[in-house]
């Protein structure tokens, strides 16, 4: 596979082509350009490379507008230190988009991902590896209130108002950080999608909780967790040994 390097920065290019050489050392670099101008003028004058490792930033401007100036045929992983540019580079032959510093297992998927492109063609890839890349760019909705009933009303309640969310094994309900309790008619898989992950985490089959509720944490047997909660509730309320790991990270964030 010949590749194509269009970086700026020396360090880089070294960094990049130690990298190409732990990952596959069948790669053969055709060539290293730092600019734009420099860049369309290699690609006018050689053969299309297999690939071309792209930075978005270069000297004079943005690697965007090689685009604009000739077209580019080459499959092209973008590499950069900012995303802000991945949906425009996906629009462009992106085959993939990495941040700097490139590491070798991302690297690695990225060519794999090329390899199993290759028979798709171009288009039906490209297609396809946009609307992947808006669905994890898209901002999320998530649920804002939800609307129970409280006797014979229906009141709202604000979701940032929840303590948890708690399954009996029948009915699911929430409890508001003031001791209220409501029932709700939606299954904890459904909450999975509604609720902000940064707010709140699935830390067992019946329980989802704020991280604002969390007053007391111990280690469990079986490799769990045991939570004290507020308010308080007289189910016992643990961790699940495969959430374990998951739930301290996000209670660390």
């Amino acid at each position: 596979m010949k590749v194509l390097i269009v970086e700026d920065e020396e360090l880089a290019v070294k960094k990049l082509l130690k990298t190409l050489s732990s990952v596959d050392s069948t790669i053969e670099v055709a060539g290293i350009t730092d600019s734009i101008n420099d860049t369309v003028e290699w690609l006018q004058n050689n053969t299309m490379p297999d690939l071309i490792l792209m930075d978005i930033e270069l000297a004079d401007g943005q690697s965007f507008a090689i685009f604009d100036l000739i077209k580019v045929t080459s499959p092209v992983i973008f590499t950069t230190s900012y995303d802000e540019y991945a949906l425009k580079a996906f629009k462009v032959n992106s085959i993939d988009y990495l941040l700097k510093p490139v590491q070798p297992e991302d690297l690695e998927a990225a060519l794999t991902k090329l390899k199993n492109l290759r028979g798709d063609g171009t288009s039906t890839a490209l297609q396809s590896l946009v609307k992947e890349l808006h669905q994890q760019l898209a901002p999320k909705d998530y649920r804002k209130r939800f609307l129970v009933k409280n006797g014979q009303k229906l009141v709202i309640v604000e979701s940032q108002e929840v303590a948890y969310f708690y399954s009996d094994g029948r009915l699911n309900f929430f409890r508001t950080k003031d001791n209220k309790n409501f029932i709700i008619d939606y299954t904890m898989d459904d909450m999975e999608e509604m609720l902000n992950p940064d707010d709140y985490f699935r830390i067992s089959r019946s329980f989802f909780i704020s991280i604002s509720c969390v007053k007391k944490i111990e280690d469990y047997f079986g490799n769990r967790l045991i939570l004290q909660l507020f308010p308080a509730t007289d189910k016992e309320v643990l961790v699940s040994r495969e959430k374990v790991t998951a739930f301290k990270k996000w209670l660390g964030k």
